[in-house]
C-alpha cells in the first residue's frame, strides 16, 4: 500500500469523508458565510459532483498512464483541494476562535493520506526535488485562494492550464516522463 498509485485511491475517499463532515453532520457553509464572501453560488451536492469527479479522473489518468505530468497534475489538485484546504480550515478555526466544520478530517484524514502519497511521488521518482513539491504547493495555494476570492470559474481555467502542462511535459520531457 506503500506505492504512490496504490495510495491515491484513498485521496477520493478522504474527499467523501471531508465532504459529509462539512455539510452533513456539520454547516460549513452557514460557518463560512459569516466570515467570508458568498462568491460560489453552486449548491454543495454539485461542488462535491464535480470536484470528486476531477479527482477520480486525476486519478484514473494517472492509473492509466503512469507518468510524472499526470502525477504533477493530481498532486496539484491534491494541494488545492486537500493540503491548502486543510491549512484553511485549521488556520481560520484558530483565527476566528470558532470550529471550521471540515477540520477534524481535514487533520486525520487529508494530511496523513497527502503526507503519505507525498512521500511515495518522491521515493517513486515522480517528484525530483523539493522545489517540484513547493512550485506544485504554490500553484495549489494560488488556486485555492483564487477560487475563495474569485469562485468556480478559475477550476475552469485550472483545468485547462492542466491540459497543456501535461502535453508540454510530453514534449519537452518525453523520455524522462
Amino acid at each position: 500500500m506503500k506505492k504512490f498509485n496504490n495510495l491515491i485511491i484513498l485521496a477520493p475517499l478522504a474527499y467523501a469523508i471531508h465532504h459529509y463532515e462539512e455539510h452533513i453532520i456539520f454547516n460549513f457553509r452557514e460557518w463560512r458565510l459569516k466570515y467570508f464572501l458568498d462568491n460560489n453560488h453552486i449548491p454543495t451536492e454539485a461542488v462535491l459532483c464535480i470536484l470528486i469527479s476531477v479527482l477520480l479522473l486525476a486519478v484514473f489518468f494517472q492509473l492509466i498512464s503512469r507518468s510524472r505530468a499526470t502525477a504533477h497534475i493530481l498532486l496539484f489538485f491534491l494541494m488545492a483541494t486537500q493540503v491548502v484546504n486543510a491549512a484553511f480550515h485549521i488556520f481560520f478555526s484558530l483565527y476566528y476562535s470558532d470550529f471550521s466544520p471540515g477540520t477534524i478530517t481535514a487533520i486525520l484524514l487529508y494530511l496523513p493520506i497527502n503526507f503519505l502519497i507525498i512521500q511515495s511521488a518522491f521515493r517513486e521518482g515522480l517528484l525530483k526535488n523539493s522545489t517540484e513539491l513547493i512550485t506544485i504547493f504554490i500553484l495549489g495555494i494560488s488556486t485555492f485562494a483564487l477560487f475563495e476570492w474569485i469562485g468556480p470559474k478559475v477550476w475552469l481555467v485550472s483545468f485547462f492550464m492542466c491540459f497543456i502542462y501535461y502535453f508540454w511535459m510530453r514534449k519537452v520531457l518525453p523520455s524522462k516522463i
